[in-house]
């Protein structure tokens, strides 16, 4: 796409997001990561976030990096396009961001997200899979130790629980691809698209470090909200850790 729905719009956010993610890492030990978790048909397995930075794909598990490629190779061949998911997570995010109603952490975050170009879907915590869960899987129970799971995605009623904020989003393929395409003219004749010269084959491969930086605007946005809004107080409260028992942290 051209003029505002290209891709080169997301430069200023990510240029912002890095300004962020140092603001956040020095203030409160914030880290915000990010990393593909699936491409078209293909669901790529944690291993370690050592190897996000280590592929062109930010995958995590560098063994799938082989089989990645030659899905994108016959893909790019066949001229049509694929989407993608990828997973964002703000480690060492202070309890008590956000609000209960208006100007809600999720939903600001959510927001975020869905002005990322291609971006169609977001979940946050258990997400969509929420949907098949009991209210006794869902809830997260909290123990002496920290919470046992964290399904909510470490947001509850608009607040962040100081658990690690999970978020996912899905990214349509490409609409401009070299395959023929129904379409209709100004005056409503039907007519045959085809997209000739440059063809992006997936855009959400190159969408993890623009998911990192919408995130890190919007901790960075709600925390100086609150610091305005507490005139920079500070009040103790009991550490609840999060939980480790979550993969891929």
């Amino acid at each position: 796409g051209g003029g505002r729905s290209s891709a080169r719009l997301t430069a200023p956010m990510v240029a912002a997001g890095a300004i962020a993610k140092k603001w956040l890492r020095a203030k409160f030990g914030t880290q915000v990561r990010g990393h593909m978790q699936q491409l078209g048909e293909i669901e790529i397995a944690f291993s370690s976030w050592d190897d996000v930075d280590a592929n062109a794909f930010f995958a995590p598990d560098s063994r799938a990096v082989a089989e990645l490629e030659q899905y994108m190779d016959a893909l790019r061949k066949s001229g049509d396009s694929v989407g993608a998911r990828l997973r964002v997570v703000a480690t060492g995010v202070p309890v008590g961001l956000g609000a209960p109603l208006a100007g809600k952490l999720d939903a600001d975050i959510a927001h975020a997200m869905m002005g990322i170009n291609a971006v169609k879907g977001v979940e946050i915590g258990a997400g969509f899979a929420s949907v098949t869960q009991r209210g006794s899987q869902h809830g997260d129970e909290m123990l002496p130790d920290g919470f046992a799971t964290n399904n909510a995605g470490g947001v509850l009623g608009g607040i962040s629980t100081g658990q690690d904020i999970e978020v996912s989003i899905a990214l349509k393929p490409t609409s401009s691809i070299r395959l023929p395409r129904r379409s209709i003219t100004r005056t409503g004749a039907p007519t045959i698209v085809e997209t000739q010269g440059r063809h992006d084959p997936c855009v959400g491969i190159r969408a993890t470090p623009i998911a990192e930086a919408m995130l890190a605007l919007v901790l960075m946005d709600h925390a100086l909200l609150h610091c305005a809004q507490n005139a920079g107080v500070s009040h103790e409260v009991p550490a609840i850790p999060a939980s480790a028992t979550r993969s891929g942290r």
